[in-house]
């Protein structure tokens, strides 16, 4: 099996042409041609995975290793100490962003993890997930914590209830200005973030970044589900780990 049949594969689940301007999603490493043997997927890359990544196999990530041109590879940044292991071990790199983002993340996540009853969207190429929800604030704020198993969260409360709720997985904040709903749910929320939401009467709940985002591994597994069995092929779910630990009242948490 190439690497340019399973990139083809998901340019027909998630056209990577959706993806914006700024995002570098599609084939980071690697060629078209590259025989693979393994395919592995991942929200993101880090080095214990890498060691655990088979020789001559392909790795489908959430998030782009590669953002911003290389002006030097030296080995001690975060993405050149990976693509250093990605190229001695052959392995080739895809990420879809942005792209399945607007197709299929935001959507999972709120209608199969929130259990939103949402509106559809009109097109692929929006970004934001709305829903009728009609409950007390409070109520609606636990719910979703719950479900995404957060032991807390960030919230601006503008309003007692929640008639209409938007979501953007991941940090989605750069979009308030398109936002048409009383809640707004998305992550890496800043100070002045909650500033600006809160005078225009917007409630807000950080659903975090890689907590909204881990699912992609399970939605992308279950779509190539059908063509993997086809080709005898296996798809590896990875454990890439959350970066950040939380401490609370002195103790560090997961």
């Amino acid at each position: 099996m190439k690497v340019k049949d399973i990139y083809k594969i998901l340019d027909e689940i998630s056209p990577f042409a959706l993806q914006e301007k700024w995002d570098n999603s599609g084939l980071l490493v690697g060629s078209f041609e590259d025989e693979i043997k393994k395919i592995y997927i991942s929200i993101d890359l880090d080095e214990e995975f890498l060691e655990d990544v088979e020789e001559n196999s392909l790795v489908i990530t959430h998030h782009p290793l590669i953002f911003s041109p290389l002006r030097r590879i030296n080995y001690d940044t975060y993405a050149t100490k990976l693509l250093k292991v990605l190229i001695q071990k052959n392995i080739a790199l895809i990420s879809m962003h942005t792209n399945i983002d607007k197709t299929h993340l935001n959507k999972y996540v709120a209608t199969e993890i929130l259990g939103l009853d949402i509106i559809e969207k009109q097109n692929e190429e929006e970004f934001i997930i709305y829903a009728n929800v009609n409950k007390d604030f409070e109520v609606f704020a636990k719910e979703i914590t719950s479900k995404l198993k957060l032991d807390y969260t960030n919230v601006v409360k503008c309003n007692q209830k929640v008639e209409r709720v938007a979501i953007v997985t991941g940090a989605g904040m750069s979009l308030l200005n398109e936002v048409q709903a009383d809640c707004f749910l998305t992550g890496d929320i800043k100070y002045h973030d909650a500033m600006e939401a809160k005078s225009r009467g917007i409630s807000l709940i950080d659903i975090r970044h890689y907590e909204s985002e881990r699912y992609f591994n399970t939605l992308l597994l279950g779509l190539l589900e059908k063509y993997l069995k086809k080709n005898e092929l296996k798809a590896i779910i990875s454990a890439s780990k959350n970066p950040f630990k939380f401490c609370i009242q002195g103790e560090t948490v997961e």
